[in-house]
């Protein structure tokens, strides 16, 4: 099945501790059914030092699962996203507006 969450896009926490924040996908594994999203589900994990760090206690963007993710639209309020045909090209578009993504 096709990802309905890219990286780059725009969301909004639903569900768990960080409800209500939005952030940008950093990064998404549609195996998993999983993403990064920038400043949301922050975990302290402790790492070595190494030539490219200091080490220590370093906070990082743990994976989320995309059902507690929406897409903002152009509005700014979550949507879901369908896929439909425009033309010969298979689009992503906002259910509440119907606007291609």
């Amino acid at each position: 099945m096709a990802a309905k969450l890219k990286k780059g896009d725009k969301v909004v926490v639903l569900a768990g501790k960080d409800k209500g924040k939005e952030g940008t996908i950093s990064s998404v594994n549609p195996s998993a059914n999983k993403a990064v999203v920038d400043g949301i589900n922050i975990a302290i994990r402790a790492t070595r030092q190494s030539q490219t760090s200091q080490g220590g206690r370093i906070p990082k963007a743990m994976p989320i699962d995309l059902s507690n993710l929406a897409l903002l639209d152009a509005n700014g309020k979550p949507t879901r996203v369908g896929f439909k045909m425009d033309g010969d090209k298979k689009v992503r578009f906002a259910k509440t507006t119907g606007d291609v993504i």
